[in-house]
């Protein structure tokens, strides 16, 4: 864990939230699924480096909570393309977003 910036993810993700660089070390480490997956969703929509930042968890983890994520309303386009781009990234599946496909 030691590459990983987490002065940045609190500045990036938790703006809104009063919780220390040790905090998210803390929840990392643990078992608590619900605070990793409240951390997985606060990096998927926030972090300036999603796909190094979201290397913070394993690969069966990435897979558990993109499958189980629901893309709000409030939101929903920009939520539905960082997710999208995730499940490219990280799991081989396809890209859902026209605009950034490539045109053959």
């Amino acid at each position: 864990m030691s590459k990983i910036n987490f002065s940045r993810i609190k500045k990036d993700c938790f703006w809104d939230l009063n919780i220390s660089e040790v905090d998210i070390q803390n929840i990392i480490s643990s078992d608590d699924t619900t605070r990793k997956k409240m951390l997985f969703e606060k990096i998927l929509l926030n972090s300036t480096a999603l796909f190094m930042d979201l290397k913070i968890f394993d690969i069966k983890e990435i897979e558990t909570y993109l499958e189980s994520y629901l893309v709000p309303r409030f939101n929903g386009k920009y939520a539905f393309r960082r997710k999208n781009i995730a499940e490219v990234y990280f799991l081989d599946k396809p890209l859902l977003i026209d605009e950034l496909k490539w045109i053959a």
